[in-house]
């Protein structure tokens, strides 16, 4: 099922949307109130001095265009979890099943993360953090944030990870919660973030 849903993603974009139209509303039908209550508490109960995390707002997003676009290509060379510009930014904020979080010093914003939901109660998680800003605990907060929202909502917490992206591969080096599912086309894994026992 991963692999069509990354084929149409990425060949059939109109098929896409439409996947992504049916998947909001039944994500909004069965899980959006529980999700939205878990995220939030979650969010409050992590912190790193000096900066604040927090879902995004709508007049967050031209900040989160600038981080994005900011980027150089080799930093989002295998983050592409939608389009940067604001149109679609904006769609995405609108979409129930697709929760975006920031990462503020101030009023500036350095890091970006989001659980990709689905109805089956599966979520994909992703997160960028500006380069000035990595090294400082950012990622193990947003990890927490992303990981433990999915596994008190009753979700299943996965991504796909390139092994080319050796900046991601030895970010998860020591990551106990990672497991390898497979492997999937174009050297990307498939991998499982399992909660500890």
């Amino acid at each position: 099922m991963t692999k069509l849903l990354l084929y149409l993603k990425h060949h059939f974009p109109i098929m896409w949307n439409w996947v992504e139209w049916i998947n909001s509303m039944l994500f909004r039908l069965l899980h959006e109130k529980k999700f939205r209550q878990v995220s939030e508490a979650v969010t409050g109960e992590y912190s790193l001095p000096g900066f604040v995390f927090r879902p995004l707002e709508q007049e967050d997003l031209t900040a989160l265009e600038k981080l994005l676009t900011s980027q150089s290509p080799e930093r989002v060379a295998w983050f592409k979890p939608h389009a940067f510009g604001l149109h679609t930014l904006k769609k995405m904020h609108a979409n129930p099943a697709f929760r975006m979080t920031g990462v503020f010093e101030g009023s500036r914003m350095v890091g970006y993360f989001f659980l990709r939901c689905f109805w089956n109660k599966k979520c994909f998680v992703g997160r960028l953090i500006d380069e000035p800003y990595e090294g400082k605990g950012i990622g193990r907060v947003m990890n927490n944030i992303m990981y433990n929202t999915a596994w008190r909502s009753g979700f299943r917490c996965l991504s796909t990870i390139s092994k080319n992206n050796k900046l991601v591969m030895r970010s998860h080096a020591n990551n106990k919660a990672m497991q390898v599912l497979k492997t999937l086309p174009n050297d990307y894994l498939l991998v499982e973030f399992v909660k500890p026992l």
